[in-house]
């Protein structure tokens, strides 16, 4: 007896229809927010590049406050970068643990996929910014900036070139930044702690158990959650560990499976009430206060030639789409995984390229590591303005040549011939949407069938088809 045939897995396959709505919902709010942080950058360049605004720039973004005793007297810039990214990696650990509990990071193999393209999406990044500057005599503390996706601003690229890119490989991207923004927490964690206070440290932990024992004893009210939230957040900044840990643990605590009679869980609720907060302002503030960078042609000019800044553009536009692409490549080629149908490893490339979009955590980075050199500091912002720019523009490109591709991929998914609110190709199961689709038929065959019957008749009246069309119309007229 011949052996059963092995059936083929394919990945950028057909989401679940509740995933799929899930990613629907985060990604529209993903790209408000990154339209948002579009015009926060431009606002910040011109308001950093008018020389009549410039020191007004300067004197807003240092501006100091805060409880000195609490060691949290910090410029309005720090602020932004400690403070407000906080939000943003609470939102991305409460993202991360439903894909853990309920996405496609619950499943290992459907993991590999996404989890192997952001390592390689970050390792290759950085070994191109290792060579550039071993080749050019530079600085190795800056071998991270280009490691980091910014979902948001590849989100507002795609809303800006359109919005037909099937829904595949929208979750690809969106589950890939999910993974690439936990790697760049413990990138900072790891390799940006240069002194630890500990019992600073301790006390943040203690806080995060008590926060973990008051989710567990179901206990609610925002006026228990916040104020406990901010002392974690002081105690972890006090600590040596940047902030930001504080953000992404506390959103890894959260449940996200839904308990008996639960319409939602609490990291559903949570991810519902913060994300807009996250998206709208906490990230276009900190590109205000960040991306101020004056530019000036000797500046540009830095940009391509000092081997610092030469490598986080190269690490941005080249290491990202042949880091994840290549991981890609050898994850399906490895596991025996086919692509979706419809799809071409051109679709994958182009989204690959769309990931070097590397602005909100590549301009955190790009500051802790190179703290004590403002003018490199600087030019290194430049470099990540140029490197995701020259990303987003090479990836408009291979986009836009395949847009009507996406657009037949689109309708194909949308397309509800039974009109009962569910797309079709998620119905095909369902045998209640065959009897509808046979009733509908049946009424069409039906209509045919007089259309042709009165065609004949049409043909065998001796005046002619005008003849039978006017005296059908007549008959139904009312009398």
């Amino acid at each position: 007896m011949a052996a059963p045939r092995t059936r083929t897995r394919q990945f950028l396959g057909q989401l679940s229809l509740p995933e799929r709505t899930f990613v629907a919902d985060a990604l529209r709010t993903e790209t408000v927010g990154g339209v948002l942080l579009l015009l926060a950058a431009v606002a910040a360049l011109i308001w950093a590049n008018i020389p009549a605004l410039h020191n007004s720039y300067e004197i807003v973004s240092h501006c100091r406050f805060g409880p000195a005793a609490l060691g949290l007297d910090l410029t309005l810039q720090h602020w932004a970068a400690d403070g407000l990214l906080a939000i943003f990696f609470f939102v991305a650990g409460v993202e991360l643990k439903r894909e853990l509990v309920a996405g496609d990071l619950r499943d290992p193999r459907a993991a590999a996929l996404p989890v192997v393209a952001a390592l390689c999406g970050m390792a290759a990044p950085a070994a191109v910014y290792a060579l550039t500057n071993a080749a050019g005599g530079g600085s190795f503390a800056g071998w991270a900036v280009p490691t980091a996706t910014d979902i948001a601003f590849a989100l507002a690229v795609l809303a800006v070139i359109g919005t037909s890119l099937p829904s595949a490989l929208r979750a690809f991207l969106l589950t890939l930044a999910v993974v690439d923004d936990l790697l760049a927490i413990l990138i900072i964690a790891v390799f940006f702690t240069d002194r630890l206070n500990l019992p600073a440290l301790g006390g943040a932990f203690a806080g995060l158990a008590v926060f973990w024992v008051l989710l567990r004893k179901g206990v609610r009210g925002w006026y228990v959650y916040v104020p406990l939230a901010l002392v974690i957040w002081g105690l972890m900044y006090n600590s040596g560990v940047h902030a930001t840990v504080a953000g992404v643990a506390m959103g890894l605590m959260l449940r996200s499976h839904r308990h008996e009679g639960e319409e939602h869980s609490p990291g559903e609720h949570m991810e519902h009430l913060v994300r807009p907060l996250s998206a709208g302002l906490a990230v276009p503030l900190f590109a205000l206060l960040s991306a101020g960078v004056a530019v000036s042609g000797g500046v540009l000019g830095q940009v391509f030639t000092r081997p610092e800044t030469l490598g986080v553009v190269l690490g941005l536009v080249i290491g990202k789409t042949v880091g994840i692409f290549g991981g890609t490549w050898l994850t399906a080629r490895f596991t025996r995984a086919s692509l979706s149908d419809g799809l071409a490893w051109a679709d994958v490339f182009a989204v690959a390229s769309l990931a070097g979009i590397g602005f909100t955590v590549s301009l955190l980075i790009g500051e802790l590591a190179f703290d004590g050199d403002p003018a490199l500091t600087d030019e290194v912002k430049a470099a990540v303005l140029a490197g995701s720019l020259i990303a987003a523009v090479c990836a408009t490109t291979l986009l836009k040549v395949r847009n009507a591709k996406y657009r037949a991929l689109c309708a194909e998914e949308e397309r509800d011939d039974d009109m009962d609110g569910v797309p079709d190709v998620y119905a095909q199961d369902d045998p209640a949407y065959h009897q509808r689709m046979a009733e509908i038929h049946e009424r069409k065959a039906a209509e045919h069938r007089r259309l042709a019957a009165l065609g004949t008749a049409a043909s065998r009246t001796p005046d002619g088809p005008g003849t039978a069309h006017r005296a059908e119309t007549r008959g139904n007229r009312p009398s």
